[in-house]
Protein backbone atom coordinates (compact mmCIF):
# COMPACT_ATOMS: atom_id res chain seq x y z
CA UNK A 1 0.00 0.00 0.00
CA UNK A 2 1.49 3.98 -0.84
CA UNK A 3 2.01 6.46 1.56
CA UNK A 4 2.90 9.58 1.30
CA UNK A 5 5.11 11.59 2.71
CA UNK A 6 2.44 13.93 3.77
CA UNK A 7 0.23 13.56 6.50
CA UNK A 8 -3.08 14.12 3.93
CA UNK A 9 -5.20 13.08 6.79
CA UNK A 10 -4.85 16.65 8.36
CA UNK A 11 -6.23 18.09 5.24
CA UNK A 12 -9.77 18.49 5.16
CA UNK A 13 -12.53 19.51 2.92
CA UNK A 14 -15.65 22.30 2.01
CA UNK A 15 -18.81 20.11 2.64
CA UNK A 16 -20.71 22.58 0.66
CA UNK A 17 -19.29 20.42 -2.19
CA UNK A 18 -20.85 17.26 -0.60
CA UNK A 19 -24.35 19.13 0.07
CA UNK A 20 -23.97 19.89 -3.85
CA UNK A 21 -23.84 16.44 -4.41
CA UNK A 22 -26.05 14.91 -2.53
CA UNK A 23 -28.95 17.65 -3.68
CA UNK A 24 -27.83 17.30 -7.29
CA UNK A 25 -28.12 13.42 -6.64
CA UNK A 26 -31.57 12.95 -4.86
CA UNK A 27 -32.65 15.56 -7.77
CA UNK A 28 -31.53 13.10 -10.72
CA UNK A 29 -33.74 10.34 -8.53
CA UNK A 30 -36.71 13.15 -9.09
CA UNK A 31 -37.05 15.00 -6.00
CA UNK A 32 -37.79 18.57 -5.83
CA UNK A 33 -34.40 20.03 -4.10
CA UNK A 34 -34.16 23.78 -3.41
CA UNK A 35 -30.04 24.67 -3.21
CA UNK A 36 -29.27 27.25 -0.57
CA UNK A 37 -26.14 25.44 0.19
CA UNK A 38 -23.67 26.22 -2.08
CA UNK A 39 -22.29 29.74 -2.16
CA UNK A 40 -22.62 30.65 -6.17
CA UNK A 41 -24.48 33.46 -7.86
CA UNK A 42 -27.44 32.15 -9.80
CA UNK A 43 -26.86 34.56 -12.40
CA UNK A 44 -25.47 34.30 -16.21
CA UNK A 45 -21.89 35.28 -16.20
CA UNK A 46 -22.62 39.00 -18.45
CA UNK A 47 -22.85 38.24 -22.06
CA UNK A 48 -19.92 41.06 -22.63
CA UNK A 49 -17.58 39.12 -21.00
CA UNK A 50 -18.47 35.88 -22.64
CA UNK A 51 -18.06 37.30 -26.18
CA UNK A 52 -14.56 38.68 -25.06
CA UNK A 53 -13.03 35.32 -23.96
CA UNK A 54 -15.09 33.85 -27.42
CA UNK A 55 -13.69 36.61 -29.34
CA UNK A 56 -9.92 36.02 -27.35
CA UNK A 57 -9.88 32.25 -28.40
CA UNK A 58 -10.50 33.56 -32.32
CA UNK A 59 -8.28 35.97 -32.33
CA UNK A 60 -5.63 33.29 -31.26
CA UNK A 61 -4.67 33.75 -27.35
CA UNK A 62 -4.86 30.20 -26.43
CA UNK A 63 -1.35 29.80 -25.63
CA UNK A 64 1.25 29.94 -22.51
CA UNK A 65 0.91 33.46 -21.12
CA UNK A 66 3.43 35.52 -18.49
CA UNK A 67 2.87 33.27 -14.80
CA UNK A 68 1.63 35.91 -13.16
CA UNK A 69 -1.10 37.26 -15.52
CA UNK A 70 -1.31 38.85 -19.28
CA UNK A 71 -0.20 42.01 -18.34
CA UNK A 72 -2.92 44.15 -19.91
CA UNK A 73 -4.86 42.17 -17.02
CA UNK A 74 -2.98 42.80 -14.82
CA UNK A 75 -3.12 46.87 -15.73
CA UNK A 76 -6.81 46.51 -15.47
CA UNK A 77 -6.80 45.09 -12.29
CA UNK A 78 -4.32 47.81 -11.21
CA UNK A 79 -6.98 50.36 -12.78
CA UNK A 80 -10.07 48.77 -11.26
CA UNK A 81 -8.81 48.90 -7.39
CA UNK A 82 -7.98 52.68 -8.37
CA UNK A 83 -11.31 53.12 -9.17
CA UNK A 84 -13.07 51.60 -6.74
CA UNK A 85 -10.80 51.77 -3.37
CA UNK A 86 -8.54 54.59 -4.33
CA UNK A 87 -6.05 52.96 -3.90
CA UNK A 88 -2.11 52.35 -6.14
CA UNK A 89 -1.19 49.43 -6.92
CA UNK A 90 1.51 48.25 -9.47
CA UNK A 91 0.69 45.61 -12.16
CA UNK A 92 4.14 44.06 -11.02
CA UNK A 93 2.79 43.32 -7.91
CA UNK A 94 -0.34 41.12 -9.20
CA UNK A 95 -0.76 37.77 -9.47
CA UNK A 96 -3.69 35.85 -11.38
CA UNK A 97 -4.58 32.92 -10.11
CA UNK A 98 -7.21 30.27 -11.31
CA UNK A 99 -9.33 31.15 -8.75
CA UNK A 100 -9.78 32.82 -4.84
CA UNK A 101 -9.00 29.56 -3.01
CA UNK A 102 -4.89 29.58 -4.85
CA UNK A 103 -4.25 32.21 -2.99
CA UNK A 104 -5.08 30.86 0.34
CA UNK A 105 -3.27 28.33 -0.24
CA UNK A 106 -0.47 30.22 -1.28
CA UNK A 107 -0.32 32.45 1.47
CA UNK A 108 -1.03 29.80 4.15
CA UNK A 109 1.40 27.38 2.72
CA UNK A 110 4.43 30.39 2.68
CA UNK A 111 3.57 31.10 6.05
CA UNK A 112 2.42 27.29 7.85
CA UNK A 113 4.64 25.53 9.30
CA UNK A 114 4.87 23.54 12.55
CA UNK A 115 5.67 25.70 15.27
CA UNK A 116 4.34 28.80 13.63
CA UNK A 117 0.24 30.03 14.66
CA UNK A 118 -1.97 31.20 11.93
CA UNK A 119 -5.21 33.46 12.97
CA UNK A 120 -8.35 32.86 11.08
CA UNK A 121 -11.92 33.52 11.02
CA UNK A 122 -14.00 30.65 13.43
CA UNK A 123 -17.33 30.42 11.88
CA UNK A 124 -15.53 31.27 8.51
CA UNK A 125 -13.90 29.52 5.04
CA UNK A 126 -13.18 26.38 5.95
CA UNK A 127 -10.67 25.76 3.49
CA UNK A 128 -8.31 28.52 5.67
CA UNK A 129 -8.34 26.29 8.53
CA UNK A 130 -8.16 22.67 6.52
CA UNK A 131 -4.87 24.17 4.59
CA UNK A 132 -3.10 25.61 8.18
CA UNK A 133 -3.37 21.75 9.76
CA UNK A 134 -1.82 20.82 6.57
CA UNK A 135 1.36 22.92 6.75
CA UNK A 136 1.30 21.78 10.48
CA UNK A 137 0.73 25.10 12.19
CA UNK A 138 -1.13 25.62 14.98
CA UNK A 139 -4.70 27.11 13.89
CA UNK A 140 -5.88 30.11 16.33
CA UNK A 141 -9.52 30.80 15.88
CA UNK A 142 -10.82 34.31 15.59
CA UNK A 143 -14.03 34.55 17.37
CA UNK A 144 -16.71 36.12 14.83
CA UNK A 145 -19.32 36.63 17.21
CA UNK A 146 -23.47 37.25 16.46
CA UNK A 147 -24.12 39.55 19.57
CA UNK A 148 -20.92 41.66 17.35
CA UNK A 149 -23.32 41.44 13.69
CA UNK A 150 -20.49 39.02 12.80
CA UNK A 151 -17.91 41.52 12.45
CA UNK A 152 -14.80 40.71 14.19
CA UNK A 153 -13.41 42.64 17.48
CA UNK A 154 -9.88 44.17 16.99
CA UNK A 155 -8.83 44.33 20.36
CA UNK A 156 -9.89 40.40 20.42
CA UNK A 157 -8.09 39.70 17.27
CA UNK A 158 -4.95 41.53 18.61
CA UNK A 159 -4.78 39.85 21.97
CA UNK A 160 -4.28 36.73 20.01
CA UNK A 161 -1.19 37.37 18.62
CA UNK A 162 2.12 35.78 19.77
CA UNK A 163 5.41 35.79 18.96
CA UNK A 164 4.77 32.39 17.14
CA UNK A 165 2.02 34.20 14.65
CA UNK A 166 2.97 34.19 11.41
CA UNK A 167 -0.13 35.13 9.61
CA UNK A 168 -3.26 36.47 10.39
CA UNK A 169 -6.36 35.83 7.84
CA UNK A 170 -9.23 38.82 7.63
CA UNK A 171 -12.36 38.41 5.90
CA UNK A 172 -15.04 40.99 5.40
CA UNK A 173 -17.31 40.90 4.11
CA UNK A 174 -17.60 37.41 5.66
CA UNK A 175 -18.84 33.87 4.45
CA UNK A 176 -20.67 32.00 6.06
CA UNK A 177 -22.33 35.10 8.25
CA UNK A 178 -22.31 37.95 6.29
CA UNK A 179 -20.79 40.34 8.76
CA UNK A 180 -19.39 43.30 7.80
CA UNK A 181 -16.74 44.95 10.16
CA UNK A 182 -16.76 48.73 10.09
CA UNK A 183 -13.62 51.71 9.35
CA UNK A 184 -13.05 52.18 13.07
CA UNK A 185 -12.23 48.52 14.23
CA UNK A 186 -10.83 48.25 11.26
CA UNK A 187 -8.58 51.32 11.81
CA UNK A 188 -8.06 49.84 15.55
CA UNK A 189 -6.26 46.49 13.81
CA UNK A 190 -4.22 48.58 11.37
CA UNK A 191 -2.94 50.36 14.53
CA UNK A 192 -2.54 47.36 16.69
CA UNK A 193 -0.93 45.43 13.51
CA UNK A 194 2.08 47.80 13.23
CA UNK A 195 3.33 46.43 16.41
CA UNK A 196 3.66 43.19 14.62
CA UNK A 197 5.75 44.22 11.10
CA UNK A 198 6.48 40.14 11.03
CA UNK A 199 3.44 39.29 10.75
CA UNK A 200 1.67 38.81 7.63
CA UNK A 201 -1.73 39.69 6.26
CA UNK A 202 -4.06 37.97 4.41
CA UNK A 203 -7.16 40.03 3.73
CA UNK A 204 -10.14 37.93 1.61
CA UNK A 205 -12.02 40.72 0.12
CA UNK A 206 -13.84 37.96 -2.61
CA UNK A 207 -16.99 39.44 -1.57
CA UNK A 208 -15.93 43.17 -1.31
CA UNK A 209 -18.53 44.72 -3.73
CA UNK A 210 -21.86 43.36 -2.01
CA UNK A 211 -22.29 45.38 0.75
CA UNK A 212 -25.98 46.43 2.03
CA UNK A 213 -27.87 49.41 4.01
CA UNK A 214 -25.00 51.78 3.35
CA UNK A 215 -22.38 49.93 4.86
CA UNK A 216 -18.94 50.04 2.77
CA UNK A 217 -16.66 47.60 2.52
CA UNK A 218 -12.92 48.96 3.70
CA UNK A 219 -9.99 47.31 2.22
CA UNK A 220 -7.12 47.22 4.08
CA UNK A 221 -5.25 47.85 0.88
CA UNK A 222 -6.36 51.62 1.53
CA UNK A 223 -3.73 51.47 4.64
CA UNK A 224 -0.38 52.35 3.45
CA UNK A 225 1.02 51.49 6.77
CA UNK A 226 0.95 47.62 6.59
CA UNK A 227 1.29 46.97 2.80
CA UNK A 228 4.78 45.53 3.05
CA UNK A 229 2.70 42.87 5.35
CA UNK A 230 -0.37 42.67 3.37
CA UNK A 231 -1.52 40.18 0.59
CA UNK A 232 -5.07 40.99 -1.00
CA UNK A 233 -7.26 37.74 -2.22
CA UNK A 234 -9.83 39.09 -4.49
CA UNK A 235 -11.72 37.65 -8.08
CA UNK A 236 -14.47 37.20 -10.38
CA UNK A 237 -16.26 34.62 -8.76
CA UNK A 238 -18.89 36.21 -6.87
CA UNK A 239 -18.92 40.15 -8.40
CA UNK A 240 -19.20 38.87 -12.16
CA UNK A 241 -20.91 35.54 -11.40
CA UNK A 242 -17.74 33.62 -12.83
CA UNK A 243 -17.55 30.94 -10.56
CA UNK A 244 -16.89 28.11 -13.14
CA UNK A 245 -14.32 30.17 -14.80
CA UNK A 246 -11.86 29.57 -11.85
CA UNK A 247 -10.41 33.43 -12.04
CA UNK A 248 -9.04 35.08 -9.22
CA UNK A 249 -6.27 37.45 -8.42
CA UNK A 250 -4.18 38.86 -5.35
CA UNK A 251 -1.86 41.64 -5.04
CA UNK A 252 1.40 40.78 -2.89
CA UNK A 253 4.46 42.39 -1.18
CA UNK A 254 7.44 43.93 -2.74
CA UNK A 255 9.37 41.08 -0.90
CA UNK A 256 6.92 38.19 -1.97
CA UNK A 257 5.86 38.87 -5.20
CA UNK A 258 8.79 37.16 -7.02
CA UNK A 259 8.89 33.68 -4.44
CA UNK A 260 5.04 33.59 -5.18
CA UNK A 261 5.90 33.95 -8.75
CA UNK A 262 7.99 30.64 -9.27
CA UNK A 263 5.20 28.72 -7.18
CA UNK A 264 2.77 29.53 -10.07
CA UNK A 265 5.51 28.82 -12.32
CA UNK A 266 6.13 25.33 -10.72
CA UNK A 267 2.14 24.83 -10.20
CA UNK A 268 -0.73 25.85 -12.80
CA UNK A 269 2.15 27.60 -15.63
CA UNK A 270 -0.39 30.34 -15.97
CA UNK A 271 -3.99 30.80 -15.90
CA UNK A 272 -6.55 29.94 -18.93
CA UNK A 273 -5.64 32.62 -21.39
CA UNK A 274 -9.31 33.52 -22.76
CA UNK A 275 -10.57 33.53 -19.07
CA UNK A 276 -7.97 36.60 -18.62
CA UNK A 277 -9.25 38.69 -21.62
CA UNK A 278 -12.80 37.96 -20.36
CA UNK A 279 -11.52 39.06 -17.16
CA UNK A 280 -10.38 42.00 -18.77
CA UNK A 281 -14.01 42.70 -20.00
CA UNK A 282 -15.50 42.37 -16.91
CA UNK A 283 -13.31 44.67 -15.24
CA UNK A 284 -13.25 47.89 -17.97
CA UNK A 285 -16.44 46.86 -19.22
CA UNK A 286 -19.98 48.21 -17.75
CA UNK A 287 -20.60 47.74 -14.17
CA UNK A 288 -24.45 48.10 -14.01
CA UNK A 289 -24.37 44.23 -14.00
CA UNK A 290 -22.34 44.50 -10.99
CA UNK A 291 -25.35 46.56 -9.18
CA UNK A 292 -27.98 44.93 -10.89
CA UNK A 293 -26.97 41.83 -9.15
CA UNK A 294 -26.51 43.46 -5.73
CA UNK A 295 -29.78 45.11 -6.07
CA UNK A 296 -31.45 41.77 -6.17
CA UNK A 297 -29.48 40.26 -3.81
CA UNK A 298 -30.33 42.63 -1.50
CA UNK A 299 -34.13 41.84 -2.08
CA UNK A 300 -33.35 38.55 -1.55
CA UNK A 301 -32.02 39.28 1.83
CA UNK A 302 -34.67 40.99 2.60
CA UNK A 303 -37.48 38.34 2.05
CA UNK A 304 -34.91 35.66 3.72
CA UNK A 305 -34.37 37.59 6.84
CA UNK A 306 -37.64 38.28 7.45
CA UNK A 307 -38.94 34.73 7.07
CA UNK A 308 -36.73 33.10 8.92
CA UNK A 309 -37.06 35.45 12.02
CA UNK A 310 -40.46 34.00 11.24
CA UNK A 311 -40.11 30.14 11.76
CA UNK A 312 -40.19 28.73 15.40
CA UNK A 313 -37.48 28.99 17.45
CA UNK A 314 -35.26 30.78 14.94
CA UNK A 315 -33.09 34.13 14.71
CA UNK A 316 -31.74 35.80 12.17
CA UNK A 317 -29.00 38.66 12.11
CA UNK A 318 -29.42 40.86 8.82
CA UNK A 319 -26.74 40.31 6.97
CA UNK A 320 -24.45 42.77 5.60
CA UNK A 321 -22.90 41.48 3.15
CA UNK A 322 -21.96 38.91 1.21
CA UNK A 323 -25.15 36.56 -0.25
CA UNK A 324 -25.28 34.42 3.05
CA UNK A 325 -28.10 34.39 6.18
CA UNK A 326 -26.33 32.75 9.56
CA UNK A 327 -29.17 32.49 11.33
CA UNK A 328 -29.64 30.93 15.40
CA UNK A 329 -31.26 27.68 15.39
CA UNK A 330 -29.95 26.29 18.98
CA UNK A 331 -33.56 26.92 20.54
CA UNK A 332 -35.46 24.70 18.34
CA UNK A 333 -33.33 21.54 19.80
CA UNK A 334 -32.04 20.56 16.74
CA UNK A 335 -28.15 20.39 16.56
CA UNK A 336 -26.59 22.43 13.40
CA UNK A 337 -25.72 18.99 11.28
CA UNK A 338 -28.04 16.94 11.86
CA UNK A 339 -30.90 19.76 10.77
CA UNK A 340 -29.10 20.71 7.90
CA UNK A 341 -29.07 16.82 7.07
CA UNK A 342 -32.51 16.44 8.10
CA UNK A 343 -33.85 19.95 6.25
CA UNK A 344 -32.32 18.15 2.79
CA UNK A 345 -33.15 14.61 3.30
CA UNK A 346 -36.68 15.26 4.23
CA UNK A 347 -37.63 18.78 3.33
CA UNK A 348 -35.94 19.11 -0.12
CA UNK A 349 -33.96 22.52 1.12
CA UNK A 350 -30.30 22.33 1.07
CA UNK A 351 -28.31 24.36 3.52
CA UNK A 352 -25.03 24.16 5.52
CA UNK A 353 -24.39 23.38 8.71
CA UNK A 354 -22.69 26.02 11.30
CA UNK A 355 -19.96 23.68 12.51
CA UNK A 356 -18.69 23.22 8.61
CA UNK A 357 -17.18 26.61 9.17
CA UNK A 358 -15.83 26.22 12.96
CA UNK A 359 -16.56 24.95 16.32
CA UNK A 360 -18.31 28.15 17.04
CA UNK A 361 -20.36 27.36 14.25
CA UNK A 362 -22.51 24.66 16.50
CA UNK A 363 -26.22 26.18 16.58
CA UNK A 364 -26.21 28.00 13.06
CA UNK A 365 -27.05 26.95 9.68
CA UNK A 366 -25.88 28.90 6.77
CA UNK A 367 -28.19 29.52 3.63
CA UNK A 368 -27.12 31.09 0.37
CA UNK A 369 -29.87 33.69 -1.18
CA UNK A 370 -28.79 33.36 -4.26
CA UNK A 371 -31.65 31.71 -5.71
CA UNK A 372 -34.76 33.18 -6.73
CA UNK A 373 -36.92 35.28 -4.28
CA UNK A 374 -39.80 32.21 -5.38
CA UNK A 375 -37.51 28.94 -4.29
CA UNK A 376 -36.82 30.87 -1.15
CA UNK A 377 -40.18 31.70 -0.09
CA UNK A 378 -40.59 28.21 -0.96
CA UNK A 379 -37.66 26.74 1.55
CA UNK A 380 -39.10 28.66 3.93
CA UNK A 381 -42.15 27.33 3.81
CA UNK A 382 -40.79 23.50 3.92
CA UNK A 383 -39.05 24.82 6.89
CA UNK A 384 -41.49 25.69 8.78
CA UNK A 385 -43.33 22.76 8.14
CA UNK A 386 -40.40 20.32 9.03
CA UNK A 387 -39.96 22.78 12.39
CA UNK A 388 -43.50 22.11 13.19
CA UNK A 389 -43.43 18.37 12.77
Amino acid sequence: MLKTIHNLSQIGDENAFAVLARAQALAAEGRDIINLGIGQPDFRTPEHIAEAAIKAIRDGHHGYTDARGIEPLREGIARDLDRRLDVTVSPDNVLVVPGGKVTMYLAITMFGQPGAEILYPDPGFPIYRSMIEFTGAKPVPIPIREENDFAFSADETLSLITDKTSLIIINSPANPCGGVTPKAEIDKLVAGLQKHPNVAILSDEIYGQMTYDEFEHVSLLSYPEIRDQLILLDGWSKTYAMTGWRMGYSVWPDSLIDDVRKLAVNSWSCVNAPAQWAGLAALDGPQDCVADMVAEFDRRRRVIVDGLNGLPNVTCRTPLGAFYAFPNISATGHKSKPMASALLEQAGVATIGGPDFGTLGEGYIRLSYANSIENIEQALARMAEFLLN
